[in-house]
């Protein structure tokens, strides 16, 4: 890398775990659920259930659409969780999360995320801390779907890289 490159400043930094303060809250963009995003997450990841496939077998059981699986709207929450760069470059691991799903998403709904940071704490090793959110996932109604509670471990201000 030449040393102009180097030196280019990097144009999405994400928060350090001290910016991270108990109570301070973000909301995330938008992304609306499609039909190809369903059938790709489906095939890949073999949730061959009647409920994902099949409209008639959905509406039968009480459902108004096309069900989405509770595993893609944490994966498409989290995903608009990471677009907003908040852990660009600071996010050092996922430790723990507890994930509950409240309502159905169908296809054809847009979710966004509320994020609060409820706990923000030094780790036992230096430039490091503990930070566990709470993280509602919100459909275009306004109904939370969903809420996951991750902690991860994030960069400090004077977290110094390894020479590994």
């Amino acid at each position: 890398m030449t040393t102009a490159h180097a030196s280019a400043p990097l144009l999405a930094k994400g928060m350090t775990w001290e910016e991270m303060t108990t109570g301070s809250v973000f909301r995330t963009a938008a992304r609306t659920v499609t039909e190809t995003d369903l059938m790709n997450f489906v095939h890949l990841g073999g949730f061959n259930e009647p409920l994902f496939y099949d409209a008639q077998h959905a509406t039968s059981g009480g459902y108004k659409g096309r069900l989405i699986p509770g595993a893609l709207v944490y994966v498409l929450a989290e995903g608009l969780i990471l677009q907003t760069n908040a852990l660009h470059g600071t996010g050092l691991a996922f430790m723990h999360m507890e994930y509950t799903v409240k309502a159905p998403t169908y296809v054809g709904d847009t979710l966004h995320v509320i994020v609060e940071t409820t706990e923000s704490r030094p780790s036992s090793k230096a430039g490091r801390g503990v930070v566990t959110s709470r993280c509602s996932v919100i459909n275009q109604h306004g109904d939370e779907v969903a809420c996951f509670t991750p902690v991860r471990l994030i960069r400090g201000r004077d977290f110094v890289e390894s020479s590994a």
